[in-house]
């Protein structure tokens, strides 16, 4: 069964949605993990880095004369455990978005995404994002993708800092105030029930993925809607 729905803006989730989340915890954390030391001692005086290393002390109760090697410990120990700690991603974001620019990685897209991402869009459908990545990890992640440059189609990026956890309902009506929508006009995709939830709290329509072989394929999605492949929702403008 296809859903039809109307929607005047789709906002993806990107791990186990738009794309496998073993890319992200398999190449991705591999191509990030060690370079996080050297890359911190490389960029002292960025200030997203000197925040991001600040606040992963703070989280930790580190001292603030901590080196380097005690902050990467607790970096890896969150990549080990998939927090979705602000200051992890923020460093993930800013290694990968130079692999991406270097040539040494690429994105992962299921088959049926991008067939459909350009069909909404075409319908004048407009796309947005938000994933527990930083935006600085979103936008490659699209720039990069085997099927070429997909940022024309992207309207709008968010993640924890500039919306809110993903499981807040208030970090949807941020989202929908900054993209100017009412909130029915709004429709999320994700692989994760608790997000779901709390869009829909916020006025929102949603659609669960449960695609076969991912990390939430068994996940209790309850009476919302859900699709195994993009092919089963219809979205018009």
């Amino acid at each position: 069964m296809t859903l039809h729905l109307t929607a005047r803006t789709v906002v993806l989730d990107i791990e186990g949605t738009t794309g496998a989340a073993g890319y992200v915890h398999g190449e991705l954390y591999d191509y990030a993990r060690p370079r996080l030391g050297p890359w911190i001692d490389a960029h002292p005086d960025d200030t997203d880095v000197a925040g991001a290393v600040a606040q992963t002390k703070a989280d930790a109760g580190l001292a603030d004369d901590a080196g380097t090697a005690e902050v990467v410990a607790l970096l890896h120990a969150w990549m080990d455990g998939d927090v979705k700690a602000t200051p992890l991603k923020t460093l993930q974001g800013q290694i990968w978005a130079a692999g991406y620019a270097a040539g040494e990685l690429s994105s992962h897209f299921f088959d049926d995404v991008v067939p459909q991402l350009r069909a909404w869009h075409g319908r004048g459908v407009h796309l947005a994002v938000f994933s527990s990545g930083s935006v600085a990890s979103q936008v490659p992640w699209f720039r990069h993708a085997p099927a070429g440059d997909l940022t024309p189609l992207i309207d709008a990026y968010f993640d924890t800092v500039n919306a809110g956890p993903k499981r807040d309902a208030g970090s949807y009506d941020t989202i929908a105030a900054a993209l100017g929508r009412a909130p029915g006009e709004l429709l999320f995709l994700s692989d994760l029930p608790a997000e779901l939830h709390a869009a829909r709290e916020a006025g929102w329509q949603v659609v669960g993925v449960r695609r076969a072989g991912e990390p939430n394929a068994g996940a209790d999605f309850g009476d919302l809607p859900i699709i195994e492949s993009f092919d089963g929702v219809e979205v018009d403008s």
